[in-house]
This record gives C-alpha cells, sequence and structure tokens, in this order.
C-alpha cells in the first residue's frame, strides 16, 4: 500500500484586530495547491466536479462583512450557537451562517479566527465547505456551505443494512480524512453533525478544529458531553478513539430515534419497532401478519439530570443495539462502545469491518432512498451513490 504523505503545516499569520479568514483570500492563493491536494485524494469524477465547483464558488466570495449578509431563516440552534441561512448579495451565493456569541478578550477571539483558517484547507467530498470566518458586534461568525440538512433522528434503518453501512462509510471517511491529511479529530461527532442532501452526498460539519474556541464554549456543551467518550469526561488523556465512541453512540441513537440513555426497556422497543418483545429484549418476535404496529413513542421515565447520565456513562454498561438489528451491525456498534480506548476499535480496523463491506456488495443508491423516504425531489443530474 502506498504511503501516505505527511501534510504540510499550515501557517497561521497574525491577523489584525477585526479582520477575518476570508474565502477570496484563501481561495485565490492556494487554489493550485488546493487542486494538487485534490489529486492526492481518491476521488471520483463526480466527487472531484462537485468540489472543484464549490472551490469555483468560494472564489466568488470577498470579504466577509455582516452588512453583505441577508437572513433568509434559522435554520437551528446548538453548541452555544444559532445557525441561519443566509443570503451573501455580493456573490449572490446562499450559505449557512453559524453566529457564535462570546464574550472575550481580543487576543482570544483573534486567535479564534486565525484557528479557524484550518477550515480553508479542509477540502474533501466527506466534509462540509467552509467559506470564511470573522468577528462582528460580539459574534463569531462561521459560514458554510447550505446545500445540506441534518440526518432526522428517527427509527427507518431498521434493516435496512446497506443504507447503514454506507452511511457509516461516509462518516468514516471523514473522520479519516481530517485524521490522516490535518492530524485533528472531530469532537463532536453526533447525530445532528452529519449532513446529507438529495445527490446523496454525506458530510461531517462542527468539528472542533479551534482549541481555544472550544475552550471559550466550554459552559454550552451541555448537549454535546451526553456524546462524550468515558475517558473524555473523566478529564484523562482522550485520542480519536474518542470520536469512535461518539459515532457509535450515534448509531445507536438513529437506529432506535431517541438517545439511548438510558436504554430502552421491552415496552419501549415495542413501542418504537412495532414488535413484541418477549423474554430477552435483544432477541424479538415478529409480530403477527396483519397486525399493526405502534408508533414510537417518548420513554415514559422520568429524563436524567446532566450529572446522572454523565455518571451513566462512565459507570454502567455501554448500550447496545436490539437483536431487531443484523449481527455484523451489533458487532460495529459493539466495537465503537468498548469503555477501553485502548480496546475499541480504530477507524482503520472499521473501514475493513464486515459491515461496511456490505455496502460495497453492490451499488447503494442513498440519493433514491433518501428522497423517496423524506419526499424530496431528486436532481436530474445522476445522483448514484457509487464509486466510493
Amino acid at each position: 500500500m502506498q504511503k501516505r504523505r505527511k501534510p504540510e503545516p499550515i501557517q497561521l499569520n497574525p491577523i489584525p484586530d477585526g479582520s477575518a479568514v476570508n474565502g477570496s483570500d484563501a481561495a485565490e492563493t492556494n487554489l493550485e495547491s488546493l487542486q494538487k491536494k485534490l489529486e492526492e485524494l481518491e476521488l471520483d469524477e463526480q466527487q472531484k466536479k462537485r468540489l472543484e465547483a464549490f472551490l469555483t464558488q468560494k472564489q466568488k466570495v470577498g470579504e466577509l462583512k455582516d452588512d453583505d449578509f441577508e437572513k433568509i431563516c434559522e435554520l437551528g440552534a446548538g453548541n452555544g450557537g444559532v445557525v441561519f441561512k443566509v443570503s451573501h448579495k455580493p456573490s449572490g451565493l446562499i450559505m449557512a451562517r453559524k453566529l457564535i456569541h462570546l464574550e472575550i478578550k481580543p487576543a482570544i477571539r483573534n486567535q479564534i479566527i486565525r484557528e479557524l483558517q484550518v477550515l480553508h484547507e479542509c477540502n474533501s467530498p466527506y466534509i462540509v465547505g467552509f467559506y470564511g470566518a470573522f468577528y462582528s458586534d460580539g459574534e463569531i461568525s462561521i459560514c458554510m456551505d447550505k446545500h445540506y440538512f441534518r440526518m432526522a433522528i428517527t427509527p427507518r434503518f431498521v434493516k435496512m443494512y446497506k443504507i447503514n453501512a454506507y452511511l457509516l462509510y461516509k462518516v468514516i471517511k471523514g473522520l479519516s480524512y481530517l485524521r490522516e491529511k490535518h492530524k485533528i479529530m472531530h469532537r463532536d461527532v453526533k447525530p445532528s453533525n452529519i449532513l446529507v442532501n438529495s445527490r446523496g452526498e454525506i458530510k461531517l460539519c462542527d468539528f472542533g478544529v479551534s482549541g481555544q474556541l472550544i475552550d471559550s464554549m466550554a459552559n454550552s456543551f451541555v448537549g454535546t458531553r451526553s456524546y462524550m467518550s468515558p475517558e473524555r469526561l473523566q478529564g484523562t488523556h482522550y485520542s480519536v478513539q474518542s470520536d469512535i465512541w461518539s459515532m457509535g453512540l450515534s448509531l445507536v441513537e438513529m437506529a432506535i430515534g431517541r438517545f439511548p440513555i438510558p436504554p430502552p426497556d421491552a415496552k419501549e422497543l415495542e413501542q418504537i419497532f412495532g414488535l413484541p418483545m418477549e423474554g430477552d429484549p435483544s432477541s424479538p418476535k415478529p409480530r403477527p401478519p396483519g397486525r399493526p404496529g405502534s408508533s414510537y413513542g417518548p420513554d415514559s421515565r422520568p429524563p436524567m439530570a446532566i450529572f446522572e447520565l454523565l455518571d451513566y456513562i462512565v459507570n454502567e454498561p455501554p448500550p447496545k443495539l436490539p437483536g431487531i438489528f443484523g449481527s455484523e451491525f451489533q458487532d460495529f456498534v459493539n466495537k465503537c462502545l468498548i469503555k477501553n480506548p485502548a480496546e475499541r476499535a480504530d477507524l482503520k480496523q472499521l473501514m475493513v469491518h464486515s459491515f461496511i463491506k456490505l455496502s460495497e456488495a453492490e451499488e447503494v443508491d442513498f440519493a433514491g432512498w433518501l428522497c423517496s423516504t423524506i419526499g424530496l425531489n431528486q436532481p436530474v443530474t445522476p445522483t448514484h451513490s457509487g464509486g466510493m
């Protein structure tokens, strides 16, 4: 196997107070080097064309300024910030603009902006596109490609093994790209940070490239802590293995339709999947033909306080998939949710896992499945998800 080249160090030049990291400066200066880096990635023709199209669009973006944006609607909130769909008037591009309010000193603010410059180098089919970041009126703005929406949390994946496997394949490719090409980990893997679109593309967003930003937002990461690995919650050294735990937890959540801690009991599993859970919840028996299943409902138990939840993650057994899912999928999740990070599977092991191989057995039309599932119109252009 060809040895991967070590990525070149990224130079973070001092940024004057009040300035920004913008799309045009980085895109025009580094377009040639970016094209060379794209050649090093194992991309199919469709991926190359889409990535090159984004970089071409990015060149239209000048200096990002607050006055140049027109708010269209709110897309969501979390991690101490609010995300809006906006129009960038000078370029005519539609973007997602994340606003993070921080009361910090100018030196810290400028360090965050410098650290976010790394996002200009993250050009991959598995990572959401980045236009730039700037500071204005007490808020850090991070501007990203808008042509994606968050993966819905609903138990639609039952027995959709190849769809599951394909989604996981792309997530692992994204995590591997960050690790191998930029020597960084995601730090915030969860379902809401997995983006999809009607073309069948799957991308990661909101990864913790700025350590200073993470530190400044520490008090806002209550929801994110729920996905943190036991070693990270305990304050010990953590690595990319922590992302593996978060991914495993996210998989169980997407499979059963709710956050998996505390785990659902037999009664709730019956509500979720419309299957009577007799005896061992991991071995449900099918409902008799013709008998309709009930829709899933909320957990009847009172919600855990955050400290109770974090204590559960550290001290109780990790969650598992119910037996309605295939053995390969269950084994994949079990390997992600091993408490000892030294024993937890790593990215390379997961990439060759038998469950992931299911997506390679034949072409997976993720775009077709997604559009039919949530009622989207497929683009006229080819949307096959093949050519991994």
